[in-house]
């Protein structure tokens, strides 16, 4: 595999920051440039951001001469990359612009951001669940008039943390789902320093994440047919979604129920183990080898020693059971940052550079 140019559009927020961190010595690819708003552009990113790094990791060596390009210059920062990631804070109708705009101008586009992921032509992959959705990039360049060029983006980060575990019992029957998250504080962008109101605190709204979270998989589990991603109908799902005082990592309690005869136990946790999806298959540089890890122990997975599983980048589930109500139901959990967005990603990116989308 060759050496892909990578940029970082919005590389000064918690994402891009988590982008930065992963590249440093991804295999494949390499940072080339850094891009921001314009009262950042033109400025040393290590000077920039001496007091505005938000992670525990340092930040990267490499990056910190590197002078930050203004995101808005479209052509003169697709000119010096390969493809770009996007992890901006701008209102929807911008980012939805400026994304195209970057397509347009024969720049891929892997994008953290959720303005096009409704987007029918846009592809919204889980490189495990709907890999092949990636094949809608072709009648998205029709639209757009590209060769290259194209948007392509992950899902919400906090239905990662279940819709994973769902996904392998679409084949027993599984038609209803309900699920409520514990949602990390770092999956608004923040840490304690910067949020102290959050401290010994719970809140139980998060505005736009439940419609996100019962919409997306219905996406995920589409179909295409005539240049668009139709949504399944098979599933439905509903949600609640809170914010916790949680660093890192996103938990979700699920029950769920199956259109016939639910399966038992020991064979849901075998579909589990057994489970691989196309990145295990590709053998991608970020994906775990285990997606799917299942805990025995009653009071597993937790979120402090889960969270970091193969990288940040498996899927915990535990605590399966009948239910009263629903059939089955259990707990699950995934690294929001990581699984959930900057590594989500990159998986993407590795999954799109495999399959040839960046040549």
């Amino acid at each position: 595999m060759k050496k892909y140019k990578v940029g970082v559009i919005g590389a000064t927020g918690m994402v891009g920051q988590r982008f930065l961190l992963l590249l440093d010595k991804h295999p494949w690819f390499e940072i080339t440039t850094l891009a921001a708003s314009s009262r950042s552009a033109g400025k040393k990113y290590g000077e920039l951001m001496n007091n505005r790094w938000l992670l525990k990791e340092p930040m990267p060596e490499k990056v910190k001469d590197m002078v930050i390009a203004d995101a808005a210059d479209v052509e003169g920062v697709a000119a010096t990359v390969d493809f770009c990631f996007c992890a901006v804070n701008m209102p929807k109708s911008e980012i939805l612009a400026l994304e195209e705009a970057y397509a347009k101008a024969e720049c891929p586009i892997v994008s953290n951001n959720s303005a096009n992921r409704f987007t029918p032509d846009v592809p919204m992959v889980i490189p495990e669940i709907n890999a092949d959705h990636i094949k809608i990039i072709e009648s998205q360049r029709k639209r757009l008039g590209t060769k290259r060029g194209f948007v392509a983006v992950k899902s919400n980060c906090s239905l990662q943390s279940y819709v994973p575990a769902i996904h392998p019992l679409k084949e027993l029957g599984v038609n209803k789902v309900l699920a409520c998250t514990y949602q990390a504080i770092s999956g608004a962008g923040k840490n304690f320093n910067t949020w102290p109101e959050m401290v010994d605190n719970l809140i139980p709204y998060i505005g736009g994440e439940e419609e996100k979270s019962e919409k997306e998989p219905l996406k995920i589990w589409g179909k295409i047919e005539n240049g668009e991603i139709v949504n399944t109908d098979e599933i439905q799902i509903t949600s609640q979604c809170l914010r916790v005082p949680v660093s890192d990592g996103h938990t979700a309690a699920v029950f769920m129920s199956f259109k016939d005869k639910a399966p038992t136990v020991d064979e849901v946790i075998k579909v589990w183990e057994n489970y691989k999806g196309r990145a295990q298959e590709l053998e991608l540089p970020s994906a775990p080898k285990q997606f799917l890890h299942y805990y025995t122990e009653p009071d597993q997975p937790q979120i402090k020693s889960a969270r970091e599983v193969e990288g940040g980048m498996a899927i915990s589930v535990g605590r399966l059971r009948e239910d009263t109500q629903y059939d089955m139901k259990f707990v699950c959990m995934s690294h929001n940052t990581l699984r959930g967005a900057a590594g989500g990603a990159v998986l993407l990116a590795e999954l799109l550079a495999a399959e040839g989308y960046f040549d």
